[in-house]
């Protein structure tokens, strides 16, 4: 097993003082010993080391907490799950160690850069009937963006087209003559000079839709730092979040069937809190 690891992880970590260290364990979290025999088909787990994370401004505030889920208003920057670089600044991480809850797990994800209503089950007993809700689409959702105001941009408009977001790439593509799979109601509610808050209704859930549906229709969301160009900034750069806001949920509770709204606090511009 000590030569497995070895092939598949010595570029990346000290496998042999991780070893020593009892860092990689069995299922049953045994240590794994240097002298194991090979054994295929066999889970084997350990903790990778982490950079030290600057810590991401701004507070998680609660909307709303019971029994079953925990609905929180995610401030831009902070993950809403352990990531890449960004660990520890992470919803999930931060909430279980501060509200004791520690199979504390999202039902849906906003982006890193997303600011907005969140929503978590409380433990692994309460994930299946509100990952339903999503999966089936029944629960709206309401984002609303800052972005430059146009006088030819008509509202409402309806965005349709194929999106394609392949792994590993930064940026998500439009698929020309592709069957539809990203759909977006977009309607302005308010315009001050250059820029307009617009409301944004997604009928899917593709990755990135609203960032690329406002970019296509001249509109790029104000600070947003994918689209229409990628722009060089750090990932330890707050200082710029971008207006988009996850500012509404709403559906029927699967398990009491009350009916259930949650409203975001914030308002735009936003800021790094």
């Amino acid at each position: 097993m000590s030569a497995w690891l070895e092939h598949r992880l010595s570029e990346r970590a000290d496998v042999g003082q991780m070893l020593v260290d009892a860092r990689f364990v069995y299922d049953d979290l045994t240590p794994v010993r240097v002298n194991d025999p090979y054994a295929p088909h066999t889970f084997v787990w350990f903790h990778r080391d982490l950079r030290d994370e600057v810590e991401v401004p701004g507070e998680i505030g609660i909307l709303h907490r019971d029994e079953r889920i925990v609905v929180v208003d995610k401030p831009a920057f902070l993950s809403t799950i352990p990531r890449g670089r960004h660990v520890v600044q992470s919803v999930v991480v931060r909430l279980r160690a501060e509200l004791g809850l520690p199979e504390l797990t999202p039902l849906h994800r906003l982006d890193r850069v997303t600011s907005g209503v969140l929503l978590l089950a409380t433990e692994r007993r309460w994930r299946g009937p509100y990952q339903t809700l999503f999966e089936h689409r029944r629960v709206g959702k309401t984002y609303h963006a800052l972005a430059p105001w146009q006088a030819a941009l008509e509202s409402p408009v309806v965005v349709r087209n194929h999106l394609r977001k392949e792994r590993g790439a930064l940026r998500a593509e439009v698929v020309p003559d592709a069957p539809v799979n990203a759909e977006t109601l977009v309607e302005m509610e308010s315009r001050d000079g250059d820029l307009a808050v617009y409301r944004l209704s997604p009928r899917t859930g593709r990755t990135h839709q609203l960032r690329v549906h406002l970019a296509g229709l001249g509109s790029p969301i104000v600070g947003d730092p994918l689209y229409p160009t990628v722009t060089d900034a750090s990932v330890d750069d707050f200082s710029r979040p971008l207006q988009l806001l996850a500012s509404e949920l709403r559906f029927t509770d699967p398990v009491d069937g009350s009916e259930r709204r949650f409203v975001s606090d914030r308002s735009f511009p936003l800021h790094p809190d």
